[in-house]
């Protein structure tokens, strides 16, 4: 039994309901139930585990099998959760648990099951917020069975009648649903739409709207120094390679001694120089036509000069 448990932070109606149980009874099941309200959204699993522990001893008590229920919707074991919200409703005959008994049929790949609680739950009365959520477990399961027009119907259909005293909370997460709908099967414009207005009545911030939209207008400010890092080490791996490759290089494979004395080995600027008579010396091509015909008229001259000298 957990020791530094704060029994005085339960709640009145709980004390009083643990009033039925022993004094020894009473304090376990307190201890247990304070320790998986404070694990629930650190640890769920671990939050079960007490939960379980206070149904030991007070498996009759609505509130024990409550508190089991919720942690294991929490913890994702919604077997359990739908066994314990079951039996909740049978002691309780309260029908406000049908949307998570329908939401735990549609995570156990029974969507078929989920719209027959869907179907019953609309028959009874229920706060807009249970109402809200039953209609994105009822699209959702539709989804599910292929029906996505189906689904984007329903939401689209509650979105055009929301009436004015619903909370903004649940309004967001129905904005929300139908905007991921959307985004799933191709339609980001609409989607982008529908997330803003999620995000705007999300004063909460509960939900990841904003990172959507961002996602959807191409902006991406995550930035992965780790793959950097990696990428460096690798890089500077490289460069330890080569440089060993050359400083480590064995006596019997070092380039040989030339036998040229420092100052016969041309320099950069004899190089540059060897360079410029080289091209000088090379005929141009566009050139050699005017060189050819220049040959010619000095033969030609030449010639005229001995033809004279004979006549004299």
């Amino acid at each position: 039994m957990p020791k530094d448990a704060d029994l005085s932070r339960l709640p009145r109606q709980v004390r009083a309901e643990l009033r039925s149980l022993s004094a020894e009874a009473a304090e376990f099941v307190s201890a247990h139930l304070v320790a998986a309200g404070d694990l629930i959204d650190e640890d769920p699993a671990l939050a079960l585990r007490h939960a379980q522990a206070a149904k030991r001893r007070g498996a009759r008590l609505p509130l024990v099998r409550e508190a089991v229920a919720e942690t294991a919707y929490a913890a994702e074991d919604f077997a359990v959760a739908l066994t314990e919200y079951r039996a909740l409703r049978r002691l309780t005959g309260d029908s406000a648990y049908l949307p998570v008994m329908a939401d735990c049929e549609r995570a156990l790949g029974r969507p078929e099951e989920a719209l027959r609680l869907v179907r019953e739950a609309k028959l009874v009365e229920m706060t807009q917020r249970s109402r809200v959520e039953l209609v994105i477990i009822e699209a959702g399961a539709r989804e599910d069975l292929g029906q996505v027009k189906e689904g984007l119907r329903v939401l689209k259909a509650f979105l055009s009648h929301v009436s004015k005293d619903i909370p903004h909370e649940a309004h967001a997460r129905l904005a929300y649903a139908y905007a991921a709908m959307l985004l799933r099967h191709d339609l980001p414009e609409e989607a982008r739409e529908w997330f803003v207005t999620a995000d705007e009545l999300d004063t909460a911030r509960e939900l990841d709207a904003a990172d959507q939209i961002e996602l959807l207008d191409g902006v991406d400010l995550e930035f992965d120094f780790e793959d950097e890092d990696e990428e460096g080490e690798e890089s500077e791996g490289a460069d330890e390679e080569t440089d060993s490759g050359v400083e480590d290089l064995p006596e019997s494979e070092e380039l040989p001694e030339s036998g040229v004395e420092d100052e016969d080995v041309p320099g950069p600027e004899d190089l540059t120089d060897a360079d410029d008579e080289a091209e000088a010396a090379e005929p141009i091509l566009d050139e050699d036509e005017s060189t050819d015909e220049s040959d010619s008229a000095v033969a030609e001259k030449d010639a005229t000069e001995d033809d004279d000298a004979t006549d004299e």
